[in-house]
């Protein structure tokens, strides 16, 4: 299997990995009475099934985001340019007379 492909598998499980414990952590502090809701209903495990999957999702998605963009090549050519010892211009204030109201 390519290296690419183990990574990302790697990242996506540990992603899920994540969604478990958030989910379980969600439970288990029963934020927003979710255990009362969850076990007093009878579609209550497919509902944390769902919440499992979903965050699962998002939670790989940033897990691998955050890998391959963490994989970037640092440059090592300087950057920018050189600074002007004073600025460019300088703000003043200009008078502007009012005119008679328009009607």
């Amino acid at each position: 299997m390519p290296r690419l492909v183990r990574l990302y598998i790697r990242h996506a499980l540990i992603g899920f990995g994540l969604s478990a414990v958030f989910v379980a952590a969600l439970l288990y502090f029963n934020i927003a009475n979710l255990w009362h809701l969850v076990s007093t209903s009878d579609v209550g495990l497919l509902a944390v099934f769902i919440l499992f999957y979903c965050n699962g999702v998002v939670f790989a998605g940033v897990q691998v985001a955050i890998k391959i963009m963490s994989m970037a090549e640092k440059e090592e050519k300087p950057g920018g340019g050189r600074r002007l010892p004073e600025p460019v211009a300088e703000f003043a204030p200009i008078p502007v007379k009012a005119g008679a109201a328009h009607k």
